[in-house]
């Protein structure tokens, strides 16, 4: 009966408290809050929180509901972008630090320290392959032991991590290494061929990772450094990759192919995002009856530059009163100016008389300015639109839900459009200083 009562008392600290991941964040000033998730393939699922102390400190507790497997530190908004990968086993504590700078570094963990040891040792490798091709040395001797080394390597790590979460990644990561000597050309092309022969895509353990989506990006971007045409190289090796990952799940090919698509989108390669949209994410978004993914991608596309701009209806007065114009029919400049804004946002009210004054500079035959702002009520917007009376002002009503805004894919104001005069979107510029040098330019 004393053993069941002490049981019963001890229980909860061994649930409660079994391991923790603690670290410190530098400089600590930047940093308030770590959030962790446990990471499947298609879902993060919330585990717990703390504040980050003034020193930088921070300590997460692990309790027995916390199972093994691929977690997320989050430090900063937005968390997609700010976040590392950890690996917890269940039987450790995970100590850590983590700067900004240098990124996230493990003070005592057995397996993210292997993964990290594995990383470290394969780039020294790597390094003396890349040293030897670029002192174009003749030794062929030398770079068929640097081989040997780099093989060696991979098999004693992988015997170091059997049994491990951390061997997934050290298996995925093997490289293509040569059999004996090879010219830099011969080496680099294979490199290539053989980049996902070890990248097991089904693996659930790197569909709950980063893992994935950087091999991903490391291929599309990597392979395509010095092979030509720059776009013609990104459109192949997506198409190869897709190849690959055709038969992975439809929730993870999601995952992986919006990653591309907003790389390509956030870079400015308009042309190569809609050849993911087209080609293979709009498939995915219809398999998953996705609405929500399949009309951001369509409006995207619609405001591509070198589109038409979608157009819209407006209401002007003249002596007979409001009449309905639609910008199609505009025909009073060589180029267009169209600002999201609105009558509430901080940045537009700096901004817009910005561009007031910039466009002041020019003809109004040559730059006309169509300022629509989105707004819940008129009344402040009625007032405001007194101050820049060359402007063609439409009333968005309805702010985020409006439909001109909605067409033309506005998630802030301000937001800028520059249309020639057939109404053919020209550029987008991410704000006045953008839009200035855009024409100062020309």
């Amino acid at each position: 009966m004393n053993r069941i009562v002490v049981l019963a008392v001890l229980l909860p600290s061994f649930l409660f408290a079994q391991h923790t991941i603690k670290g410190t964040f530098s400089p600590a000033k930047d940093y308030n809050v770590a959030l962790l998730y446990k990471v499947t393939p298609t879902i993060s699922d919330y585990v717990a929180n703390t504040e980050i102390n003034t020193d930088g400190t921070f300590e997460i507790q692990l309790d027995s509901t916390v199972t093994k497997g691929m977690y997320r530190l989050v430090y900063a908004i937005p968390q997609e972008d700010y976040n590392f990968d950890i690996i917890y086993n269940g039987k450790e504590d995970i100590e850590l630090t983590f700067n900004a700078e240098t990124g996230v570094k493990f003070v005592s963990s057995i397996e993210n320290n292997l993964i990290a040891s594995y990383t470290n040792s394969m780039s020294a490798v790597t390094h003396s392959i890349g040293k030897f091709f670029r002192e174009q040395s003749i030794d062929t001797l030398a770079l068929e032991k640097i081989f040997e080394i780099q093989r060696q390597t991979q098999t004693s790590f992988e015997e170091a991590a059997k049994e491990t979460i951390a061997y997934h990644f050290i298996k995925a990561n093997t490289p293509y290494i040569p059999e004996g000597f090879e010219d830099v050309e011969t080496y680099v092309n294979n490199l290539k061929i053989h980049y996902f022969d070890h990248v097991d895509y089904q693996n659930e353990t790197l569909q709950s990772s980063g893992f994935l989506e950087e091999r991903m990006l490391n291929y599309v971007f990597g392979m395509s450094l010095n092979d030509g045409d720059e776009i013609a190289n990104y459109k192949t090796n997506i198409d190869v990759f897709c190849g690959i990952i055709k038969e992975v799940p439809a929730e993870v090919k999601r995952i992986l192919l919006i990653g591309l698509w907003e790389q390509m989108r956030d870079l400015g390669f308009e042309n190569v995002a809609n050849y993911i949209s087209e080609n293979y994410l709009m498939d995915v978004a219809v398999s998953l009856n996705d609405q929500e993914l399949l009309n951001a991608l369509i409006v995207f596309k619609n405001i591509s530059v070198g589109n038409k701009a979608p157009d819209f209806s407006y209401e002007v007065e003249n002596e007979k009163g409001k009449i309905l114009k639609k910008l199609s029919d505009l025909n009073v400049a060589e180029k267009y100016i169209l600002v999201f804004w609105s009558s509430t946002c901080s940045h537009c009210l700096d901004e817009v008389p910005q561009l007031q004054s910039f466009v002041q500079s020019y003809e109004n035959e040559t730059l006309t300015v169509i300022a629509i702002a989105l707004e819940d009520e008129p009344t402040q917007w009625l007032e405001l639109k007194q101050k820049y009376p060359e402007f063609i002002h439409v009333y968005g009503d309805g702010k985020w839900d409006n439909p001109i805004g909605n067409d033309y894919g506005v998630t802030a104001t301000p937001s800028y459009f520059v249309l020639d005069k057939n109404k053919m979107i020209e550029a987008k510029p991410e704000d006045i200083e953008a839009l200035k040098t855009l024409f100062e330019s020309k």
